[in-house]
């Protein structure tokens, strides 16, 4: 149902009965390593490319968990998955080879929280039994399209972020078991003029706070509502950029943990990652994997995931466009009452 100006609150609260994230070396030599499913040995995992290396990747995490959820893959109704390559080809193709009704999706590094969105609302509003919501990126296939090919070598500077190499997906039914989704709240497009790809953080970080404030003005909340409130992908740039914009504007962030995924994922003391991680493997990897773990656990009951993304192509920014940025985000809470 909607609520207020741009939130959905979920009723009939939507279960996550099934999870599963795959990473890479990098991923799995991070803090977060034992939060995750599968760990690969190397970038490349056995395939020709770099773009099909991704495909295994979203294959494996897809297959995962709906075997995690009890189901086969003739249950689910809906796959709703998208990435960050051009006609988000990696969750075609992973489609392809699921066999299951799919809506592709693009918002950049925000599409995890935007598939578990739809996910959640088809399920809220008895459209599915049964829908999952998966994302994937990879280091290489990334830089490849983005900026420049790994082979090439090219340093970046400090602001520069490293795209994960990993992939999540959540399956998410009308009952059973596990955490529950209670809440959605779908962004706008930002755009503060920034144009450099080396710094995503800035660029993504207004859409953050703007989606987290429509956020608490919808469902007439503060922060500390939640246990926990985590960005997609800001890293140490953006994330102090937030923080910024939310003292400016007199959110009293304090009242809560507020983390970012990009910043969770490595170990950036003894790992070349730059300012932190990003991609759309980050917020889903670090969701599915750790801060789900969490709410199982008992050590979180309400967290606020806000993923965030920079909505450029190539060929905008060969034409000089700004990068518009959005983010959107996602309430998930204690399943037990």
């Amino acid at each position: 149902m909607l609520q207020g100006h741009q939130s959905w609150k979920f009723d009939n609260r939507p279960v996550i009965i099934g999870t599963s994230t795959v990473v890479g070396p990098e991923e799995g030599s991070g803090p977060l390593a034992d939060d995750f499913d599968i760990i690969h040995g190397d970038k490349i995992l056995g395939q020709d490319s770099w773009e099909q290396a991704e495909l295994v990747l979203l294959n494996e995490a897809c297959k995962l968990a709906i075997e995690n959820a009890g189901l086969t893959k003739e249950q689910v109704q809906f796959f709703i998955g998208g990435d960050l390559m051009n006609q988000i080809i990696t969750s075609t193709f992973a489609a392809r080879t699921l066999a299951i009704p799919y809506i592709g999706i693009f918002g950049a590094c925000s599409t995890s929280m935007e598939g578990l969105a739809i996910a959640s609302m088809m399920i809220d509003a008895g459209y599915a039994h049964y829908a999952m919501a998966g994302t994937s990126s990879h280091n290489c296939t990334s830089e490849k399209q983005f900026r420049y090919p790994t082979e090439y070598g090219s340093q970046k500077p400090p602001t520069a972020q490293y795209t994960v190499t990993g992939a999540g997906a959540a399956v998410v039914s009308n009952s059973g078991k596990g955490p529950v989704v209670t809440g959605a709240t779908i962004g706008r497009v930002i755009d503060m003029g920034i144009k450099d790809p080396f710094n995503m953080g800035a660029a993504m970080a207004p859409a953050a706070v703007d989606t987290m404030q429509a956020h608490f003005r919808d469902f007439d909340r503060e922060p500390g509502y939640y246990d926990l409130i985590v960005t997609g992908d800001l890293a140490e740039v953006g994330y102090d950029i937030a923080n910024e914009l939310l003292a400016k504007h007199k959110v009293p962030i304090e009242q809560t943990i507020y983390r970012d995924c990009g910043l969770m994922i490595y170990d950036r003391e003894k790992q070349p990652v730059m300012s932190g991680g990003s991609g759309c493997g980050c917020s889903a990897t670090v969701t599915y994997g750790h801060i789900l773990k969490k709410i199982i656990k008992g050590e979180y009951s309400k967290v606020l995931v806000i993923a965030t993304g920079a909505l450029l192509s190539p060929l905008s920014f060969q034409q000089g466009e700004s990068i518009p940025c959005i983010a959107h985000a996602v309430a998930i809470e204690s399943g037990v009452n």
